[in-house]
């Protein structure tokens, strides 16, 4: 007879689970959770008490802002501008973004108010490539566990405090604080993670003032109350120069901009935790993405009305600095250096948080190699393991790649891997709305609607193939690396998901006469959760 062993961890009762309760599928789902309904309400979707459901949609609202602005408006700009080849179409490509975006809300949404769950994207691939059984959650996991999402915002945050200190930023100076600032972020979640959560939390609070104070500051530029002769004129001819773009250029500014809006799928992965999740959704989604998109173009405007087109190109990530130099004086500008650095902690300390926690939700599942080690929340009652291994990979791609090229490195590995997971997401979603698939019973309360989904769709599968096309070489995105580089490590950390499930999944079960399942088993709090166990044959 087979006989079934839930995974146990040394503290999960420290984490709310009492062990294994085999309960079933809620709504009589065969192999994965489905809670959808005809309801309306948010109030029928699973067996999450209501009491667990804490956050309203103010709540919601800060949670996409908070990851969603980090440093990209204020590092990405010069990027963009090269990429763009004119004022004009980096204001189109903020646009377009802006779009996509909105689009990639609007998905999300369907899969949130469908699914709501915790846990994001790992659901919703789950759901739709459910085989060859558990390859979509090794490809997954690997993706999700082994990119160092911090490392970006870590570089800026070093640059941005150089400038303050009036030094010369250099290779080692800013990877240097970067490992200092990601050192200190690590170690405060771990050991004192109410107090990481407060500092979060007002420097979020703070990043809102800092944009809104910039955007009505571009007002008085374009006023022409700015403190350089000549003053900038970067708005006649602005699609000037425009004409030599190529489609690899393009891309990889769309990735800089992308990268500046990651995390409007950031509800997604604390939905048992929402009231209400459609009616939440629907409202917090749009109203953040509409808030930032506004917010970024005025930005944008007083970056152009301000600094000179020149200036930013050669300023690089400081054109924010630039911006309150030219407009308030060098000590503005130090003291803007300062505001961007601690925009910058505030999404480092935001994205560790939560990056580490999906990491020990992967192990918690059974997914991830030494699960009892990464699920632990000893010894400070947090995920240090989780989030020690966000650390370590973030470090990697802060120290590996060559000075210069690092930063855009950063961002191509965070946005690009995101455009491939975003075209299986929406694929999916299209296949869920043709009829020959109606036996899956999809009808979550929010539509995306299919024009929207098939926009979303195809513009991530052309920010998938169009880095394979050679750019020109002034248009190159690094300066020592190959242009394709983030193509192969990315295609490469999808391979060795699939080399792991090839292991784990069919080679040891096979010498080992077991297999894999999925089972239920209900935590403390009355909320149910999966569980890969070994079935021996």
């Amino acid at each position: 007879m087979a006989s079934t062993t839930a995974a146990a961890y040394p503290d999960e009762k420290a984490a709310g689970y009492n062990g294994p309760q085999s309960v079933d599928a809620p709504q009589g789902e065969r192999d994965f959770f489905v809670a959808v309904n005809n309801a309306s309400d948010g109030e029928d979707y699973d067996n999450v008490p209501q009491k667990k459901r804490q956050l309203g949609i103010f709540s919601v609202v800060l949670l996409i802002f908070n990851r969603v602005v980090g440093t990209g408006i204020f590092a990405t700009p010069a990027t963009i501008l090269r990429s763009g080849g004119s004022v004009g179409m980096s204001f189109m490509m903020w646009l377009i973004g802006a779009f996509i975006a909105m689009a990639g809300t609007a998905v999300y949404m369907e899969f949130g108010t469908g699914l709501p769950r915790n846990g994001g994207e790992k659901n919703y691939l789950e759901y739709i490539y459910r085989h060859p059984k558990f390859l979509i959650t090794c490809t997954f996991g690997t993706y999700a566990a082994l990119l160092g999402w911090c490392a970006g915002n870590s570089l800026v945050f070093g640059e941005y405090i150089i400038v303050a200190a009036r030094q010369e930023p250099t290779q080692w100076n800013t990877r240097g604080i970067a490992f200092a600032v990601i050192t200190f972020a690590f170690i405060v979640h771990t050991t004192a993670f109410k107090w990481g959560l407060r500092l979060q939390n007002l420097l979020g609070s703070f990043k809102v003032g800092l944009l809104l104070f910039v955007a009505l500051s571009g007002f008085a530029a374009l006023a022409g109350r700015v403190r350089v002769d000549p003053k900038p004129d970067n708005f006649s001819n602005a699609f000037e120069g425009t004409g030599d773009i190529n489609a690899n250029a393009f891309v990889n500014g769309m990735y800089s901009v992308i990268w500046s809006y990651i995390g409007y799928s950031n509800a997604n992965y604390a939905l048992t935790e929402i009231k209400n999740p459609v009616r939440t959704l629907r409202i917090a989604g749009p109203l953040a993405i509409g808030v930032i998109t506004v917010l970024y173009m005025l930005v944008n405007v007083a970056y152009f009305a301000a600094v000179p087109k020149e200036e930013i190109l050669t300023g690089g990530r400081t054109v924010a600095a630039a911006f309150f130099r030219n407009m308030f004086g060098p000590t503005a500008e130090r003291a803007l250096s300062v505001f961007v650095a601690l925009s910058a902690l505030g999404n480092i300390l935001s994205v560790l948080f939560s990056q580490g926690r999906v990491v020990q939700e992967l192990a918690r599942e059974g997914v991830l190699p030494f699960s009892s080690f990464f699920a632990s929340n000893r010894p400070f009652g947090a995920p240090m393991a989780g989030l020690g291994l966000q650390w370590a990979m973030s470090l990697v791609i802060i120290l590996a790649p060559p000075p210069g090229d690092a930063f855009n490195l950063v961002v191509n590995l965070v946005s690009y891997p995101l455009t491939i997971i975003n075209s299986a997401i929406s694929g999916g979603l299209i296949l869920l709305y043709t009829p020959f698939l109606e036996h899956w019973d999809w009808n979550p309360p929010f539509r995306a609607s299919l024009p929207v989904v098939v926009f979303f769709f195809v513009a991530n599968v052309f920010l998938a193939v169009a880095p394979l096309i050679p750019p020109a070489p002034e248009r190159t995105v690094y300066l020592d690396l190959p242009y394709y580089l983030h193509v192969v490590i990315s295609i490469g950390i999808f391979t060795l998901g699939a080399f792991y499930w090839l292991v784990w999944v069919k080679i040891l079960p096979k010498f080992g006469n077991y297999k894999l399942e999925r089972v239920w088993v209900k935590q403390a709090d009355g909320v149910s959760r999966a569980v890969i166990t070994k079935t021996r044959l």
